[in-house]
């Protein structure tokens, strides 16, 4: 996809005539991760008549990226969503709305790019998917605080066979793995290192959200170990925000239990968008708080 801030390497899959389009959908992975952490998603996306878009972020992947710190930078990163949902409005003929998806550090990305564009937001919604209010909690903290001190030292290479040495999960197929390797390998280490940061130190910016009228869902897996489920279910609170806890499922819902997920959110996207009858009590929208379709109170999602 080009954009007036460079090229990114996009996953798109758009619906079959045969279905209404409904919408269209810029999902931001999170930190380690790609586009192809939402493939599970594409297909009951796509048959909803959700037309998304997956994308590496800059120095993801398959998404060039400088040797900067300082082009990492969290307002560089959310200028860049800007850039690309400015790109994917123009190269589709589709008015229909697009929502904002983001990913843990993807959504941090996704609050940062909502948060810079109050006067003209583009989006129709926001999700943040397995993202709590603030930085991580204090045991991914760590791992990620030697991640980021090591990586320099070490290289990708030498800290890739390291950090396989800690896994405490399954280990994937051989084909995954070396997908996982190659994604590591590609990623621009200081991508990595910038991110990683953000992800230590990043303040909680919940209220500065919550004064922004636009649809919000906070969604997550039953597990989460990078924020635990009540600190997202408190966030959500905050926000007046719909939430889905996904069961089955740990820090990536959309990959462990694709379709529950892809129940959760194509059900908020339509309430999201789905005209209100007005209130002949209320005469105009509460300041700071969400548009109508926003609906707010916990989503229990169940296999």
């Amino acid at each position: 996809m080009e954009t007036s801030r460079g090229s990114f390497a996009v996953l798109e899959c758009v619906p079959p005539d045969s279905v209404p389009h409904m919408g269209r959908v810029l999902m931001l992975p999170g930190f380690m991760g790609s586009k192809e952490d939402f493939l599970p998603l594409l297909e009951p996306l796509s048959a909803a008549g959700i037309h998304t878009v997956a994308v590496d972020g800059r120095g993801q992947h398959e998404s060039p990226g400088p040797r900067s710190e300082e082009a990492y930078a969290q307002g560089e990163l959310a200028a860049d969503v800007l850039a690309m949902s400015v790109a994917i409005s123009e190269a589709t003929a589709s008015k229909t709305p697009l929502h904002l998806l983001g990913h843990s550090m993807g959504g941090l990305t996704a609050r940062a790019a909502v948060l810079s564009t109050v006067s003209s937001c583009p989006w129709a919604s926001l999700t943040l998917m397995s993202t709590g209010p603030a930085a991580i909690q204090l045991e991914q903290q760590k791992r990620i605080k030697l991640l980021v001190e090591l990586l320099p030292v070490l290289g990708k290479e030498q800290l890739w066979h390291e950090m396989q040495k800690l896994e405490e999960r399954d280990r994937p197929s051989d084909h995954t793995a070396d997908f996982l390797r190659r994604r590591w390998i590609n990623t621009v280490p200081e991508q990595l290192m910038v991110t990683g940061r953000q992800l230590m130190t990043e303040p909680d910016r919940v209220n500065e959200l919550a004064a922004v009228a636009l649809p919000m869902m906070v969604v997550c897996g039953q597990e989460d170990y990078a924020w635990p489920v009540p600190w997202q279910r408190e966030m959500a609170a905050r926000l007046g925000a719909r939430h889905a806890v996904i069961t089955g499922s740990a820090h990536s819902p959309n990959v462990e239990n694709p379709a529950d997920t892809a129940r959760a959110l194509i059900s908020f996207w339509e309430s999201a968008t789905r005209p209100t009858p007005p209130n002949p009590r209320q005469s105009s929208a509460v300041p700071g708080r969400p548009r109508a379709g926003s609906e707010r109170g916990p989503l229990p999602v169940h296999r």
